[in-house]
């Protein structure tokens, strides 16, 4: 039987190079996502010296081509799909007024943050098929639950960027939608909260480290349960939507 296999969008830095490490150290073969590919073949490079069997992909998920080539090159390796974890994201313009923010800005955040997963998964739902209980990952954030960002009590609620907010409470509907068509095939649709994590995001100001944000991402994607899906967590914890 071949190795399972991981493909991570947005995986050249941070928290999704931290879940590619983590997940190649379980014996994943980890195909590693990244637009750019010097920075990619740097970062694959890194894991290769570790140990770890991983590939590097050029994926922009912006860009319809892009996804449709790195399924095209991962069948073609591979054959099929084990786990999809959607990681790539931006943040857009923050922080600045609900009535300030351009709309050319909140388009780009969904271009990447929404649209983006929905075209990657998509486009690797036959790989999904071809795998046994395949898992699909959406790294989604506190700041898209509903709940919590409308609880005065809840320091989220404090995070008004609109754009990016917003763009993951459509992530996680997204989550639900596919969870309920792909459950037929035995393919789980899980989003996950990486929490408030030191990245490029927010200028290193998180005061979660990259490898606790990476393991509830991994522990997500190693579930060996297709039962457990259109779910949100946070630390292996069930999350409010």
């Amino acid at each position: 039987m071949s190795k399972k296999n991981v493909l991570i969008t947005g995986a050249n830095k941070s928290i999704g190079f931290e879940t590619a490490r983590e997940m190649g150290l379980l014996g994943y073969r980890v195909w590693l996502g990244s637009r750019d590919k010097s920075l990619g073949t740097l970062s694959v490079s890194r894991l290769v010296t570790d140990g770890i069997d991983a590939r590097l992909v050029i994926l922009d998920v912006r860009d319809t081509e892009s996804v449709r080539a790195a399924a095209e090159l991962v069948f073609k390796e591979d054959g099929k799909l084990d786990v999809l974890i959607n990681n790539a994201g931006i943040s857009g313009a923050q922080p600045i007024p609900p009535s300030e923010q351009e709309i050319g800005d909140i388009q780009s955040v969904y271009e990447t943050n929404v649209f983006g997963p929905i075209r990657v998964t998509q486009a690797f739902l036959p790989l999904l098929k071809a795998a046994q209980k395949a898992r699909v990952v959406m790294v989604s954030s506190g700041l898209g639950s509903l709940s919590w960002t409308s609880d005065p009590a809840h320091p989220y609620s404090r995070v008004d960027a609109m754009g990016y907010n917003s763009s993951k409470s459509a992530l996680n509907a997204v989550t639900i939608a596919f969870s309920k068509e792909f459950a037929a095939f035995g393919i789980s649709v899980n989003a996950v909260d990486p929490g408030y994590t030191a990245t490029d995001f927010n200028g290193h100001s998180g005061y979660r480290t990259v490898a606790e944000a990476a393991s509830g991402i991994v522990w997500l994607a190693c579930l060996d349960s297709s039962a457990i899906t259109g779910k949100f967590f946070f630390d292996q914890e069930s999350a409010p939507w």
